[in-house]
């Protein structure tokens, strides 16, 4: 079983998201203590692109600065490499990028220096189902999830891709791109169980999520919930000060999906 998997088992996760290097990866690393010490399971750190398609103004604005402050994939790899060693953080960590960050890094040095450095699982919501082989079967090589998204058009596909998911599936709850939502209309407990039953692997479900309400909704569906533009906007908001207020958020979060 995954580091991954194991993160499951102590009750709902929480799994929140950080862009890495806004505004510096100092900062980061600090808030991705926080988030361990009130209660976060898993991790999601983000690979700052120019172009992230899958993302709303928060994190898309949030991965412009991180880049024009330096931020690299290199650099990202030595702030994990300092998590792991120096900080103390032991729960799991998952990159969550583009194809092209990877691709043009090397897929298999990219997978290789993740394994060595502490990471556990890969997202790629660019990569649909029919060309993720060209990464998934590296990953495994290096004992990384490579994390599969589903989402509420997938339908008849829901069975072909959680039937070979690893690690956690992330259930994507609205059409669109990441943001603050006051409201999401589909209907998550028959996403959930249509994905249920043809998997025992974890589903959590982002995209929308901000409230500790909206939260313990949607956690009685899924076994974890996924937090980005909420936490990347406190990041915003306080800049180097953020790391106390991350972690105020996330014990919220943590308490009312447990």
């Amino acid at each position: 079983m995954s580091n991954i998997a194991k993160a499951f088992e102590n009750g709902k996760a929480f799994i929140p998201f950080i862009t890495c290097g806004d505004p510096d990866l100092e900062t980061t690393a600090q808030c991705i203590v926080e988030m361990q010490k009130e209660g976060a399971s898993i991790v999601e750190l983000g690979i700052p692109f120019s172009d992230p398609t899958a993302e709303g103004p928060v994190i898309m604005e949030a991965s412009l600065r991180a880049l024009e402050g330096g931020c690299t994939t290199d650099k990202v790899f030595g702030m994990v490499k300092r998590l792991r060693t120096e900080l103390g953080v032991t729960i799991p960590l998952v990159f969550m990028t583009y194809a092209n960050v990877v691709f043009s890094y090397g897929i298999e040095r990219f997978c290789q220096k993740a394994s060595e450095y502490g990471i556990d699982g890969i997202i790629l919501p660019d990569v649909p189902y029919e060309e993720k082989d060209e990464f998934d079967s590296v990953c495994r090589n290096y004992g990384v999830d490579f994390i599969s998204l589903i989402a509420p058009t997938s339908h008849e596909r829901i069975s072909m891709v959680a039937g070979s998911a690893s690690g956690f599936i992330y259930i994507v709850s609205s059409l669109g791109v990441t943001g603050v939502r006051s409201n999401i209309t589909t209907d998550i407990p028959s996403l959930c169980a249509a994905v249920k039953a043809v998997t025992d692997v974890p589903c959590a479900i982002g995209f929308g999520i901000s409230t500790p309400e909206q939260a313990a909704e949607m956690s009685k569906s899924a076994d974890g919930v996924i937090v980005g533009s909420a936490i990347v906007k406190i990041v915003a908001q306080y800049g180097k000060d953020a790391p106390a207020h991350v972690g105020e958020y996330v014990r919220s979060m943590v308490s009312a999906i447990r």
